[in-house]
């Protein structure tokens, strides 16, 4: 799937780093927990939450390869994009880059759940349209 990508910028602060000033590999996950979360609110979907429908949407897998690091005050480029949507979850790639140069690379498998049983759920339509808007 060739979708738009969605970029979110952040600057490295010192809490986010070790005694080296070297970003600790931990928050890679954050920026790119809190680059979804505004790319779905760029796309008018503002809760990951949806306990009036009775869905959670959730991380059921992530895969990280960690490639150069990043250091403190460096500004840092979230990239997010779909790689795969079906009909529970969407399989998401996101590049964290400094200056176009590969930082690191998480591939995100995030699900769509029942909020009680935790059971795969369809992902609400809303959110199915923003997987078919991210298409070319």
């Amino acid at each position: 799937m060739n979708n738009k990508v969605h970029e979110w910028p952040v600057r490295v602060y010192i809490e986010d780093t070790d005694a080296g000033g070297i970003v600790f590999y931990a928050n890679y996950l954050k920026y790119m927990e809190r680059a979804r979360t505004e790319w779905l609110r760029e796309e008018g979907f503002n809760k990951p939450a949806m306990p009036e429908e009775g869905r959670l949407l959730i991380v059921a897998a992530i895969n990280v390869n960690y490639v150069r690091s990043a250091a403190l005050d460096d500004e840092l480029m979230i990239k997010t994009r779909i790689l795969k949507a079906a009909r529970s979850y969407w399989e998401i790639e996101q590049l964290v880059e400094r200056d176009q140069a590969l930082l690191c690379k998480g591939i995100v498998k995030l699900a769509c759940v029942d909020s009680k049983s935790l059971r795969p759920k369809p992902i609400p339509q809303a959110l199915s349209a923003i997987a078919s808007r991210a298409s070319p």
